[in-house]
């Protein structure tokens, strides 16, 4: 194989697709990339056995030819060469020459077809969407999803397809998000768990565009196309816990108000907060939120904000981080707060967007 690309074509690939590739492999070929050289074309592959992303990006083949080459070397040499530069690559003997210029780099390299490959499985129903609003989705509710809980269910997001909708759902067990958007077709109702770092990979490479996207949804797996690239990502196999019973209704006691003060209320409250529990107290009084937070090193912190609530006075304790997260994910100028009691979970939402709610369990302090 033989190959000269520019340097900038090169890294762009490289940066579309290394993320997929762990600092840290059980099999050492994982940490390499599969490249194929053909009809004037350089297809670059990596995964984890999980996740699998691919980009393909135009060079002049002097040789055809297929070989794994180390990621996050390849990464960082073409990361540290100078912008507009000239690369060639050649393989001979078992090395990769990769020069530039006045530099040159032995890498070594391990054989294509001992490279692992995730098929895209053909029965995958097509669901065409915009590539802005699942971005939208994934966006207001990815931070929602647990980091290796036990119920492995939770380590991911949510895509339930209902009718004409598509709902993304992310819970850890003590808050939820959740967002929709309206589809042009009908689908079956049908729920699919998209692991963690699918999600995150999925969150760099989509745009906010309104370029339409294709994503395929089959038994195992989900997989899309955005430009070059391709993705493919293996589901969870479980079931996501009954989301719609733990959403309370919008009625009951309502707190609204300026939501960029009260985050950075909160976010200053949070300072002082316990760093384990991350615990804040709410009071409510006419027209009156105040906020309070201490830790084991007698440090306390109070704040005062402005609301509109005309509810009776109320108390009660929530995870600071919690609100933060979904205060931080809306785009309205305003938030709403609808409370039940002290130890009923709080529904927050934006008023500019009736597709998005976030529920928040109540915490003792």
């Amino acid at each position: 194989m033989k190959i000269e690309i520019p340097r900038d074509t090169l890294f762009d690939a490289l940066s579309a697709i290394i993320g997929v590739v762990e600092r840290r492999q059980t099999l050492p070929i994982l940490g390499n990339v599969l490249a194929t050289a053909d009809e004037n074309m350089l297809t670059l592959l990596s995964t984890d056995l999980e996740l699998q992303l691919s980009c393909s990006v135009p060079v002049t083949v002097i040789r055809p030819g297929s070989i794994t080459l180390p990621a996050r070397k390849m990464f960082d040499i073409c990361r540290g060469l100078s912008d507009g530069a000239q690369i060639a690559l050649e393989i001979a003997d078992g090395r990769a020459v990769l020069s530039s210029s006045g530099s040159r780099f032995t890498l070594s390299t391990l054989p294509a077809e001992e490279f692992p490959r995730l098929e895209v499985e053909s029965d995958g129903e097509p669901l065409r969407l915009q590539q802005r609003e699942l971005l939208r989705l994934l966006e207001k509710t990815h931070f929602a999803m647990a980091a290796q809980d036990v119920r492995y269910y939770l380590n991911g997001l949510c895509l339930h397809l209902s009718d004409r909708l598509l709902r993304a759902v992310a819970t850890d067990g003590h808050r939820l998000a959740l967002s929709e958007c309206e589809l042009s077709d009908r689908f079956e109702d049908r729920q699919v768990l998209v692991p963690r770092k699918g999600v995150q990979e999925l969150q760099r490479l989509l745009e906010d565009t309104e370029s339409m996207v294709e994503l395929r949804l089959s038994a195992s797996q989900v997989a899309l196309e955005v430009g070059s690239i391709a993705f493919v990502c293996k589901l969870i196999d479980g079931r996501f816990p009954e989301y719609q019973r733990v959403i309370p209704d919008a009625d009951g006691m309502q707190l609204s108000g300026d939501r960029e003060r009260v985050r950075q209320a909160l976010a200053r409250a949070a300072i002082l907060a316990n760093e384990k529990f991350r615990g804040v107290r709410l009071q409510l009084a006419e027209n009156e939120l105040r906020l309070q937070t201490h830790n084991p090193e007698h440090e306390e912190a109070e704040e005062v904000v402005e609301v509109h609530y005309a509810g009776t006075p109320l108390e009660i304790g929530f995870n600071v981080t919690y609100l933060l997260d979904a205060l931080g994910a809306m785009d309205g100028e305003e938030f709403r707060l609808n409370l039940k009691a002290a130890d009923a979970s709080g529904l927050l939402t934006d008023p500019s967007d009736d597709h998005t709610r976030y529920v928040v369990m109540p915490m003792r302090l």
